[in-house]
C-alpha cells in the first residue's frame, strides 16, 4: 500500500511547501481520504485513476477542491466519482455544497457517457469495499459527524484518526486488528493551546500521547497531520519531546509504502 499526503501549500515559486491547510491522503493513486487539495494537487496521472473518495466529514479543509474536482473532469468521465460518506454526512454535502448554490447537484447531472457523480453511503461499524480497499468507519469525537478508518488492501493495514479529540471506539476497532503497519493522528495545536484544542475537538502533542496510551499493537509507523500552518514548527518540537519511536510528521508530496 501507497500512501500521500497531497500538498496544498505552494512557495513564491509555485513549488510545494509543508504547510498542511487542506487535508487529502492518496491511496495506491485509485482512491482518496478526503478532498481538501483533490482538485488543485493531484498529477495527470492520479486525476485519470481516482475515481473515489472517502470523506470523513464535511470541514471545508477536508472537501475545499471536491467540487472543483469533479467540474474539472465532467466532459471526460466514463464513470461516476463516487462519493463514499455517512447518510448524515451525505445529507450535508447536498445541503451546503452540491446544492445548485455553491455548486451544482452533481449527482443529477450527466455528461454523453453517463452519470458524473454518486453518493455511495456507508454504515457505522461496518466493513465495506471501496475500489481494492476494505474499509471500516468509526466515529471519533469532533465537532460535526466525523469517522476515523480502518483500511486495509490484504496485505497492509493502516488507521486514520481523521479529527478528533480524546476518543474511544476507534482504538478499540483499531486494537481488533490483527496487525497495524501506519497510524495518521491528528496533532493541531501546540500544548499552550490545549483549552483551544478541547474546544474545537483537537489534539495537541500530549493528548496526542494520551491517546497512543490506549493501543495495544506495537512498532507500527505514526504519523502526525492536520498540523495548522502557524503553530507547525512549535507542534513539531513538543512532538520530538514525546520521545516516541517511529512517531513523526508526515511531509506532504512524500510516498510512504508498507
Amino acid at each position: 500500500m501507497q500512501i500521500q499526503l497531497l500538498p496544498s501549500s505552494f512557495d513564491d515559486q509555485g513549488s510545494a511547501n509543508a504547510a498542511q491547510r487542506l487535508t487529502c491522503f492518496v491511496i495506491d493513486d485509485r482512491v482518496t481520504v478526503d478532498a481538501g487539495s483533490i482538485g488543485i494537487a493531484l498529477n495527470e496521472a492520479q486525476r485519470r485513476t481516482i475515481r473515489d473518495v472517502v470523506v470523513t466529514h464535511p470541514h471545508m479543509d477536508h472537501i475545499a477542491s471536491l467540487p472543483i474536482f469533479v467540474d474539472d473532469l465532467f466532459g471526460e468521465l466514463r464513470q461516476p466519482v463516487r462519493i463514499h460518506a455517512t447518510s448524515e454526512v451525505i445529507e450535508l454535502l447536498k445541503a451546503d455544497v452540491f446544492n445548485d448554490t455553491v455548486y451544482p447537484k452533481f449527482d443529477e447531472l450527466r455528461n454523453e457517457h453517463g452519470p458524473v457523480m454518486e453518493y455511495v453511503p456507508f454504515q457505522l461499524g461496518q466493513e465495506f469495499q471501496v475500489a481494492h480497499l476494505k474499509l471500516t468507519a468509526i466515529a471519533v469525537n469532533h465537532i460535526v459527524p466525523t469517522v476515523g478508518l480502518l483500511v486495509s488492501d490484504g496485505k497492509a493495514t493502516v488507521a486514520f484518526s481523521s479529527d478528533t479529540a480524546e476518543t474511544e471506539e476507534l482504538w478499540h476497532v483499531v486494537n481488533h486488528a490483527r496487525h497495524l503497519n501506519a497510524l495518521f493522528i491528528e496533532a493541531s495545536f501546540p500544548d499552550s493551546m490545549e483549552g483551544l484544542a478541547k474546544a474545537s475537538k483537537h489534539l495537541t502533542p500530549s493528548m496526542l500521547r494520551a491517546e497512543l496510551n490506549k493501543l495495544n499493537h506495537n512498532g507500527m509507523d505514526i504519523l502526525a497531520v492536520h498540523l495548522k500552518p502557524a503553530y507547525r514548527e512549535k507542534v513539531i518540537q513538543e512532538l520530538n519531546e514525546l520521545g516516541i519511536e517511529k512517531l513523526r510528521v508526515m511531509e506532504p508530496g512524500r510516498i510512504y509504502k508498507w
